[in-house]
């Protein structure tokens, strides 16, 4: 008699359908004799272990299926010519296959990184209230850094031309600003916020002594990282401000929140100004970033848009992700020029290439997607599975910035190019390094 006919039979009587089961015992001709209780009770689970089995086995061909159609599309795009370029030039370059480096020395959940401006360190927050600094080339450990009560929630490197800083936010309501040069030493802490400080940035540009910092307090404050002090406070969210960014110029700031809008803001003056406020997501916007001028001609061409915006306008165009599992491009009138559709879980983090052709995004559904500008933001490459659990955060490695390269700072070239020509300059200046981090404790380090 077949395994499965039993198992039914065992199925049944374990749920009580007693009359069901005795129908069907008779039909088989398998009496008390044959297939008593002490049997029954061995094939009692064997029908539903078959049954998740399936569902197991569906969910891997979705996800084969899903990874074959990802290398089609490469296949697709690509020539001989093509790939070798891609391979060979870092404004085609994208994470492929494993990671170079899976660092792990957490006791809790990574929730941020940032890659030092000139060395080969990364830093990186955890809920273990600490940072730790590591070598991401060699993939070792450097040292520990404990200082605040609670955990770490976003780091960055930055600060003024006479030495560079590492900022620090946490849910104990500070931010700390720590030295690499003496040894990361606490230089200073920094007291304001009413709640818990989610995110902290650099400010991108002039002297390097401002930072920004967003809070659960609904608030953004600027400050100046040589005093110490609170230069002024930006209120107009009605929820908690999850992130925050500058222009390139520092000029602008764009801001994430619980609101579910992002809001554009011009520091320039001495008043701020809310400029935009940007309204489509249905849930809680988690990340935002600027445009660099490199994208530009590209995203132009999304907005329908005739004339490529100038590179000196550093805040054209922005992107934010959301917990409603897209991602939105919008333009500097506050419209939404595309939503980008693809996760399957919470977006976390964003980054554009510094090339220019493409966006980068992590998630929840603990994939990276590479999002091709230059095709209307098609999806053209999914790394699933990168990490055992929800990704966190996403950076790219800062440029390499050589020696007489003038005009040439953060990946951005002097100028809009024209159709067709690279927009970089020089290439070499992009570093093919990006790194992401997991509520699995893990750091990866994707390099070329």
């Amino acid at each position: 008699m077949p395994p499965r006919h039993k198992s039914i039979i065992a199925y049944l009587s374990a749920n009580s359908f007693s009359t069901t089961a005795s129908v069907l015992r008779d039909e088989l001709g398998l009496g008390e004799d044959t297939f008593d209780t002490a049997t029954t009770k061995k094939y009692e689970t064997l029908l539903e272990k078959k049954w998740t089995s399936i569902v197991r086995l569906q969910k891997k061909i979705m996800d084969l299926e899903s990874r074959n159609n990802s290398l089609q599309s490469d296949l697709d795009n690509a020539t001989p010519s093509s790939l070798s370029r891609r391979n060979q030039d870092p404004i085609s370059w994208l994470p492929v296959g494993r990671p170079r480096h899976s660092l792990e020395s957490h006791r809790e959940m990574v929730n941020c990184i940032a890659f030092h401006p000139t060395s080969a360190s990364i830093a990186s927050g955890s809920d273990d209230y600490t940072i730790k600094i590591w070598d991401w080339e060699l993939g070792e450990l450097e040292r520990t850094i404990k200082g605040h009560t609670r955990a770490v929630l976003d780091v960055d490197f930055g600060g003024p031309k006479t030495g560079i800083l590492l900022a620090s936010c946490s849910s104990d309501l500070t931010i700390k600003l720590w030295d690499p040069a003496n040894e990361y030493q606490n230089i200073r802490t920094l007291a304001g916020h009413d709640h818990i400080v989610s995110a902290v940035r650099f400010i991108s540009s002039g002297a390097g002594d401002l930072l920004v910092s967003a809070s659960g307090d609904k608030t953004i404050k600027l400050w100046n990282v040589t005093t110490g002090y609170c230069l002024m406070t930006l209120q107009g969210h009605a929820g908690w401000v999850r992130d925050v960014c500058s222009s390139m110029d520092g000029a602008f700031l764009l801001s994430a929140s619980n609101d579910q809008t992002a809001r554009l803001w011009d520091i320039s003056g001495p008043t701020p100004d809310n400029k935009l406020v940007m309204i489509g997501h249905d849930n809680v916007v988690k990340c935002c970033a600027f445009a660099p001028p490199a994208s530009y001609r590209h995203l132009a061409s999304m907005a329908g848009l005739k004339k490529v915006p100038p590179a000196t306008n550093k805040a054209e165009f922005m992107a934010t992700g959301s917990r409603d599992k897209t991602i939105k491009l919008w333009d500097a009138r506050g419209m939404c020029i595309k939503t980008l559709i693809g996760h399957d879980n919470w977006v976390s983090a964003l980054v554009f290439h510094p090339g220019g052709k493409y966006l980068l995004s992590v998630a929840d559904d603990k994939s990276l997607r590479c999002w091709d500008l230059s095709q209307e933001g098609r999806c053209v490459k999914t790394l699933d599975g990168i990490h055992d659990h929800f990704i966190t955060s996403l950076r790219w490695a800062p440029p390499i910035i050589k020696e007489g390269s003038a005009g040439v700072a953060n990946g951005e070239p002097p100028s809009t190019p024209k159709k067709g020509t690279k927009v970089v300059t020089p290439d070499e200046t992009i570093r093919c390094v990006i790194a992401t981090a997991s509520v699995d404790m893990t750091l990866k380090i994707f390099a070329n």
